[in-house]
């Protein structure tokens, strides 16, 4: 597999139920993130293992403006400390926005496709495509929202 790094979200370029790309289009700014490319050409988001892999051979990217504190569960603790030591390259902070990511690609994935009654195409059998009333649209539409107001508290010439 062909491993490269993309400033972008981990979900990549993904296909929906009804079998055309995801509506969630990652950002293209951000923390950068590996995803592989399989060979047919099909961006995937990594498995835990490949993401570990990374770790071990790249560097981190700079970060929003904005900080996010929060006080993590005494297991959840004890496992990223297990993986800073592992991984003495990396600082808890790029393990936590590594493994965030992932969650977050998996999550936007995970979200169902609802069936709304409004037909916005066809696919290739000339059977209707209804548009998604379920959660993703939502999320996408506040995704890039929050997006913009986040990138408007970066610094100029980030």
């Amino acid at each position: 597999m062909l491993r490269r790094h993309l400033r972008q979200s981990m979900a990549g370029r993904r296909l929906g139920r009804q079998g055309r790309p995801h509506p969630f289009e990652p950002p293209g700014r951000g923390a950068a993130v590996t995803i592989v490319a399989n060979p047919d050409g099909v961006i995937a988001p990594l498995s835990f293992k490949e993401l570990l892999e990374s770790w071990c051979e790249t560097a981190a990217e700079p970060r929003t403006a904005t900080q996010y504190v929060v006080r993590l569960p005494i297991d959840d603790a004890a496992r990223l400390s297990a993986l800073a030591e592992m991984f003495p390259g990396r600082t808890a902070e790029q393990l936590i926005t590594d493994l965030l990511g992932i969650a977050l690609a998996e999550i936007a994935t995970a979200m169902p496709y609802v069936p709304g009654k409004k037909v916005i195409s066809t696919d290739e059998q000339g059977d209707p495509v209804y548009e998604d009333t379920g959660l993703t649209p939502r999320f996408v539409d506040l995704t890039r929202r929050n997006r913009k107001k986040l990138e408007a508290e970066l610094p100029q010439g980030t």
